[in-house]
Formats: C-alpha cells, structure tokens, sequence
C-alpha cells in the first residue's frame, strides 16, 4: 500500500492522487522519515486546512535532498482533536506542530513546549529558572534604529547567558489569508515579494513557481536565467550589508564602511533595472517585464570589477584582523548535531556543517542546467563561520552572475505572453528556492472551481530562529548583537 507520494521541486499534483493515512500511522511515518538515522531528510513545511466543516487536511512535505524529491505525506483529523506529538522524538517539528494548533485549534499532547507562534498574551508562557545568582534581563520588542520588533529574554548568571527566549508575533500580517482575498495576480505577487521584505526576488521567485505550476505554464530558458541572475544579486546585496552590520557591532569600523559602501552600488542597479531597489516587481509570473538587455550587463560588468577590487581588500584584512578574529571564532556556536536536531537550513545550517542548499538538492530554474553550485561549507559553527560562508558565498555569486550576464546578453527576447492563465482545480503545488537567508517554501492548494483554497509561506527564519537561540548559551551577554547579526533573521518573514 503506497503511503505517500513523490514530486519535483516546483511541480503541482492532483489531491485526490494523495495517499490519506490515520493519524497514527502518519506519525510513525514522520518519525521514521525525519529520524537521526536520515540526515539527508528534512520537513519543508507541515500546515493544515479545512476540507469540511469538521475536517482538517495536514500535510507534511519531506525534501529528500540525496533523491532530489519532495515526499508529501497526509492525513486528516477532527476539529478540537487532541493529537499525539511527534516533537519529542522529532525536534525540528515543534514550531511546526504549535502553528498548526495556533491556526486551527488543535491540541497537541506531549509537545514539549505547547506555547504561541505569533500571538503575544499577557501571560506568555516564559522559562523560568530559580537561583540566587540568576537574573532575566528583557530585550524588546522595541529596539534601537530601525529593527523590528521582537522580544529577548535572557537568564543569566553574571554575564553569562545560560537560555534565550524569543517571543515574536508583534507583526503579524495574516498575510496567508489576504493572499486567499486577493483577486487580482499582481495583488497576490505584491504580497508574496513583501513577505520579507529584504528577500523580495526569492519570495517573488517562489511565488511564480507555484502559480505557474497550478497553471500548467512552463516559463522559457531567458525568464529562468533572468530569475537566477536576480537570485544572486539579491544574495550579494544582502550579504555585503549583513558583513558591514557585523563589523560595526565589533568596532572595525574600516570594513562596516567599506562593505557599506559596496552594497549600494548592488541594489542601485536592481532599481536600473527593474524600478526597486530591493528587487521588487523584478519577478511576475510567466515572464518578465523588465527584460536584462546587453546594456545591463555592461553596466553591471563595470559595477562588478569595482567591486570585486575592494571586496577583496577589506575581506581579506578581516578575517586576518586578530581584534576581528578574537570576537568573532568561538562565539556564539551551534554544532551540527544541533543544526540538524532543529532543522536548520541555509546559510545558517551550511555554517554548521551541514550541506544543505536547495540550488544544489532541488534544483529550480536556472541551477542545475545553465549553472552548477558550489556550496559553502563551514563545520565550526561560529560567528566566524556565518561570516566565512558570507563571504566566499559572494565569491561565488559574483562568478555565477557573470556567467548568466553574459548569456543573457547573447539571447534574444522572448515574445510577450498574452496567453489568459487559470489555476487547475483540485491541486497542490510545492515550490522551494534557495533565497539568501536559506529556504523558502511555498505551497498552494485549490479547490474544485480552481481558487485558491490554502497558502503557505515558510520563510527560512522560521526554521533557524532556534539556532540564535542556541547560539547564545554560555556566551556573555555581550555578545549577543553580533551573534543576532550573523544569523540576520527576519521577524515579518516569521510573523507573517
């Protein structure tokens, strides 16, 4: 009897080809599937949504990174149901398993920690410890400059963080349910790009994905190749300013106005090409509206050779700066054991030893065809190590940049679609792109008239705000600005 079912990154499959199993049986299949013994195992998203009046549909993706599939497992429960956890066997699913109940009223027995995903009650449930050299200390949820808001608790003895706790939810959007209000394609893309503001091309690209699946529409090779250039742009912007943010929080102040500096040249070219700054409207649906023409890519050849020249400079005296090297090695470490046990993907995972890329695993768009990745792999799990990967992840981009540039500029343009799309009914459609945070995951199901019927996003912040967590324990409470900043974690792509 088959269980499950398998599919590709970006591909759509009919609901009524999905295997529904009891409850039970589900759950030794999540156990079995994302246990200690399966490391190229991990859950990409686990939701829910009503198919009746009493009736709700769960349904847990498994990427298979050595198999380069996705596993969709389902089943169904009764409304105000009191489940059976699986996070104590299977760790890296207790958010997962706190947001379906926050969502859809389920209980959960035997979670270990059954508190609010995004809802922020006078009465939140904190860790307390007791001692009579122990002290909390309360962070947010405003803070200084322009941050989002986000509350930190911290018990420490002396300087010493012995547990973090982070409670979000400040921001909450209901975007989910304004995508299902929306009628309008342009309305919904907006959306999807604002999920993270700071990851609009890869939201944006992973929206597309799904939609065009539903749809049943194939994009050509120049959308493709325009999509992965803008991918790794993105990435090259936000790592730049994520490396000067983080040599500002350790007073070298050389490279936090140096790499300042060359990140402004990066997303200037974004608004040259596209209108945005920040990437959004780069992606829509079926094609795109702001074509990368020959002269772009002159442009952005000149950008790059400037760049590159200081890039290198201010990154090779930083990680051979000894006042640089003694506050970022050994701090702020999460080991792959723990990487793993939490579910910890991108950037943050690959710091930690774990090869984990979905440009590589999954392979979407361009990657994989016109381009081969060469991940970034650290195994100390430090401050340094998310800065090394920043990096040499730079490095890279810049290379694959180059390469897609100057195909595009050999191509010709494609034909406007003028073609009326619809969403096939009854289907579900799974999208995963590798975003410059980490993995992004989108699904999308319809109902029998073709609208939609269920939206899920999953930014990779939701996996990885555990990690800072980690991150923190037995380092002094000092130095937990530099260890948020080398995670850069999104509060809105987790509130949603």
């Amino acid at each position: 009897m088959n269980d499950s079912i398998f599919i590709k990154n970006g591909e759509s499959v009919e609901l009524k080809s999905l295997p529904v199993v009891n409850y039970e049986p589900f759950c030794e299949l999540l156990v079995e599937r994302l246990g200690g013994s399966h490391p190229e195992k991990h859950c990409v998203n686990y939701f829910g949504y009503w198919t009746g009046r009493s009736v709700i549909r769960l349904i847990a993706c498994i990427a298979d990174d050595q198999r380069h599939d996705i596993e969709i497992l389902t089943t169904e429960v009764i409304k105000d149901e009191c489940l059976q956890s699986v996070s104590a066997k299977v760790n890296a699913l207790e958010r997962f398993e706190r947001e379906i109940s926050e969502q859809l009223g389920l209980g959960y027995k035997g979670h270990p920690w059954m508190k609010p995903v995004r809802s922020c009650p006078d009465d939140y449930p904190f860790y307390s410890m007791e001692g009579e050299e122990l002290h909390e200390v309360g962070v947010g949820p405003i803070h200084a400059g322009v941050i989002e808001p986000g509350h930190f608790r911290f018990i420490c003895n002396g300087e010493k963080i012995l547990h973090l706790e982070i409670m979000l939810g400040y921001q909450h959007r209901d975007v989910e349910n304004l995508m299902l209000d929306r009628e309008m394609l342009s309305q919904r893309a907006m959306l999807a790009e604002n999920v993270a503001g700071d990851t609009a091309v890869g939201h944006g690209c992973a929206f597309a994905s799904v939609w065009e699946s539903l749809c049943g529409a194939k994009i050509s090779e120049r959308t493709a190749l325009e999509r992965t250039l803008a991918l790794e742009l993105e990435r090259m912007a936000i790592h730049t300013g994520d490396l000067s943010a983080i040599c500002g929080d350790i007073a070298y102040q050389l490279g936090n106005a140096v790499y300042g500096r060359l990140r402004t040249p990066l997303i200037n070219f974004m608004q040259c090409w596209c209108g945005n700054r920040l990437g959004k409207f780069c992606v829509r649906p079926f094609q795109n509206n702001y074509p990368f023409t020959a002269e772009l890519a002159n442009q952005l050849d000149g950008i790059l050779k400037a760049y590159e020249r200081d890039f290198e400079e201010v990154s090779t005296h930083l990680l051979h700066f000894p006042g640089a090297l003694s506050r970022l090695e050994r701090t702020g470490t999460v080991t792959t054991e723990q990487a793993s046990a939490i579910g910890a993907v991108g950037m943050a995972a690959r710091a930690s030893g774990l090869d984990r890329d979905i440009r590589k695993s999954h392979p979407f768009l361009a990657w994989g065809s016109a381009v081969e990745v060469d991940p970034v792999v650290k195994h100390h799990g430090d401050v340094l190590s998310r800065t090394s990967v920043r990096v040499n992840e730079i490095r890279r981009s810049m290379a694959y940049v180059r390469a897609l540039a100057a195909k595009l500029a050999a191509m010709p343009f494609d034909d406007i679609d003028n073609a009326k799309h619809e969403l096939m009914p009854d289907r579900l459609a799974v999208s995963l792109v590798e975003g410059w945070r980490g993995e992004i995951c989108h699904c999308a199901v319809t109902d029998s008239k073709g609208n939609l019927l269920r939206y899920k996003f999953k930014d990779p912040s939701f996996h990885n705000w555990m990690a800072l967590a980690l991150a923190v324990r037995n380092n002094e409470i000092s130095d937990f600005p530099i260890c948020n900043k080398s995670f850069n974690l999104s509060y809105c792509g987790h509130d949603l």
